[in-house]
């Protein structure tokens, strides 16, 4: 018998308490007027509540702007479960619904289209599903557009810059950057009916672009902090020189190869210079999806194998996480395999490749060092590799290329049949 009580997917959302409110906007409004920011709205002057918002998703700052944007409105907002740790009853009374990061949760739909109907609100969700590792679009869920188009809500797309650059997930420390944002209804009620699930996905797609170098330089925006480099090894974590992975390292505004000894400069534009020698990538996102492709290369050659003993917490509710001990993790082309031991029990947890289109990662998360979350619906593990370091980010390129060469094949395989 399972005796942890599990968080209460079932319980319905709320509009946010008026005595909140006033909070909400004392913890908002001081940072984004700080930070200058500028809100440029297309196509809405007649949209009212309730309506879908998608966002952008690059720092925790995002709620402020978002909280701005929609003034003097108030939203309900899709949350995920560790942001209720220890404030479950403010979340909710501040309108939050809880989500499971990459799990098919038709819970979730029901509460959005219950905020919507019965509570007229706006509904404020993020599908990236995490912080932008490098300043550009994540991978979107396929059900993002089929799920608007069964609302029949106006859609409306708030694309956010300078939130990535004052605050990059890979390190805390923030930096002096203006805001901006683009606040655009990009389908309006009457043609939410008629437009179709593809035409609603191209839309989304292309509000949802991003690059927050390129943004950054085409604005001229300087970051002058001497940290604007460090720890982005985290994220680039393959030598683009020498092709030696996971054994760069960084410092204020260097990168280095420890094995090769190269080494690049960020200037205050956010372009990279080799010290010496050619500069593969002056654009920082370029290098990123230079590590993308060398993974999908290892896969389809067959060499892609992961497997490390890890530290492992269990996450079933919002008083905290509960350490599980030692197990271990495999990751190849048959998906995760994470075996340990549950409570006196033993946990063995298989997510195949198409049960993931993308990974939630956390990079030195709580200072406890880097890690990977996977859920289920009523438990969300927090796995963190122990001898293997610096291998979260590869992890995450491997979930997404293997779920789309997965889909390829399985789209394949229903053309060849149905001939």
């Amino acid at each position: 018998m399972d005796l942890i009580k599990r968080f209460d997917m079932d319980k319905k959302p709320v509009k946010e308490k008026f005595y909140l409110t006033p909070l909400a906007y004392l913890l908002s409004f001081p940072t984004v007027w700080k930070r200058k920011l500028k809100v440029n709205k297309v196509n809405m002057e007649d949209v009212k509540p309730p309506y879908v918002l998608l966002c952008t998703h690059h720092a925790f700052i995002d709620f402020k702007v978002t909280t701005a944007a929609i003034y003097p409105k108030r939203a309900n907002y899709i949350v995920a479960i560790d942001g209720f740790i220890k404030r479950e009853k403010l979340l909710r009374n501040v309108g939050g619904i809880c989500k499971r990061k990459f799990t098919n949760d038709t819970k979730l739909f029901k509460q959005i289209k219950y905020a919507l109907e019965k509570l007229k609100n706006i509904v404020a969700i993020y599908p990236e599903a995490r912080y932008s590792l490098i300043g550009t679009t994540a991978i979107l869920p396929d059900s993002l557009a089929k799920m608007c188009k069964v609302l029949k809500h106006p859609v409306v797309m708030l694309n956010m810059h300078g939130n990535y650059l004052t605050q990059p997930v890979w390190n805390l420390k923030m930096r002096k950057v203006p805001l901006a944002a683009d606040m655009t209804q990009i389908i309006t009620k009457d043609e939410i009916l008629t437009l179709s699930v593809d035409q609603i996905n191209q839309r989304i797609h292309k509000a949802f672009q991003y690059d927050e170098y390129k943004w950054q330089k085409d604005n001229q925006i300087k970051i002058t902090e001497k940290y604007r480099a460090e720890k982005i090894h985290k994220v680039l974590y393959q030598c683009p020189s020498c092709l030696t992975e996971h054994e760069m390292d960084s410092k204020d505004h260097m990168i280095t190869c420890n094995h090769c000894k190269k080494t690049y400069e960020m200037d205050e534009y956010g372009e990279l210079h080799a010290t010496t020698g050619k500069t593969e990538f002056p654009h920082i996102p370029d290098w990123y999806e230079f590590e993308r492709e060398q993974v999908r290369k290892e896969i389809v050659s067959g060499k892609y194998h992961f497997e490390d003993e890890v530290m492992i917490e269990s996450l079933p509710n919002s008083k905290g996480y509960i350490p599980l001990g030692k197990g271990k993790l495999i990751h190849d082309e048959n998906g995760f395999v994470l075996t340990g031991e549950e409570f006196g029990k033993p946990l063995k947890l298989v997510k195949e490749p198409l049960s993931l289109y993308s990974l939630h990662i956390e990079y030195d998360y709580m200072g406890k060092g880097d890690c990977i979350d996977l859920s289920t619906l009523d438990d969300t593990y927090y796995i963190y590799p122990i001898n293997k370091k610096n291998v979260v980010t590869k992890l995450h390129f491997a979930v997404e290329e293997l779920y789309k060469i997965k889909k390829e094949s399985l789209r394949q395989n229903l053309v060849s049949s149905e001939k």
